[in-house]
């Protein structure tokens, strides 16, 4: 990828919201492999939203996720970013519906996918060195809308 989109700048949470729905939420965004990308306005919370402290509810506006707002759909189109398999914390185990993304070093979007060429956003936030490290530790993801792991 050549560069990411300039950050976005609002004065307040609505604004992103708005801006998030308005890209986003009315048609699918297709990825650089075909990947039909569906996302949900519910889905604003997950990927702007931050716990005060590791492990604990989301609960703070984080201004610092969400002026990346138009970096999800650069990393979806980006051919060149890092994929991986994703992880199911739940079950403690690599997830192949989850594919996840990191473009300029740090910025990781996830995608469940539901079938070989359609998928839902699930998150998208700057990663620390530790987040990078656990997602590099991971299976690379094998091909275009193909699970590599169930």
């Amino acid at each position: 990828m050549s560069g990411l989109p300039p950050l976005v700048e609002y004065p307040e949470q609505d604004s992103y919201r708005a801006h998030f729905e308005r890209v986003y939420c009315v048609e699918p965004l297709v990825t650089f492999d075909g990947v039909r990308v569906r996302f949900r306005k519910g889905k604003f919370w997950h990927a702007f939203f931050e716990s005060p402290e590791r492990n604990q509810v989301k609960s703070r506006f984080s201004f610092e996720r969400a002026r990346r707002v138009d970096w999800i759909k650069a990393a979806l189109e980006d051919s060149a970013a890092e994929l991986y398999v994703g992880w199911d914390r739940e079950r403690k185990r690599y997830d192949g519906s989850r594919r996840v993304a990191v473009v300029s070093e740090c910025y990781v979007v996830v995608i469940a996918l539901k079938a070989s060429d359609e998928a839902e956003f699930v998150t998208a936030f700057p990663a620390n060195d530790r987040t990078l490290r656990q997602i590099r530790s991971s299976p690379e993801w094998s091909g275009k809308g193909k699970p590599p792991i169930r």
